[in-house]
């Protein structure tokens, strides 16, 4: 059953549902931002533990290198 409201009723229920309206879109842009830096955290994250596997395998292989040098002159 539709209700008739008053005019000034329904410019306060218009009002109401912009400020809603704005509210929810601030908290989807709030949640997308979340979400932005999760996934920067996530691959730094990432990108860093794949430094430290690089420089310990360098590290390695000069190690290796060096002790395949020492033992030719022995």
């Amino acid at each position: 059953m539709m209700e008739t409201y008053s005019r000034s009723r329904q410019q306060a229920e218009i009002a109401f549902g912009r400020t809603q309206t704005e509210f929810f879109a601030q908290g989807q842009a709030a949640d997308a931002l979340d979400t932005i830096a999760q996934a920067r955290e996530e691959k730094t994250q990432r990108l860093r533990e794949a430094r430290k596997a690089r420089e310990l395998a360098e590290g390695m292989s000069a190690m290796i290198a060096t002790a395949r040098k020492s033992s030719k002159r022995a």
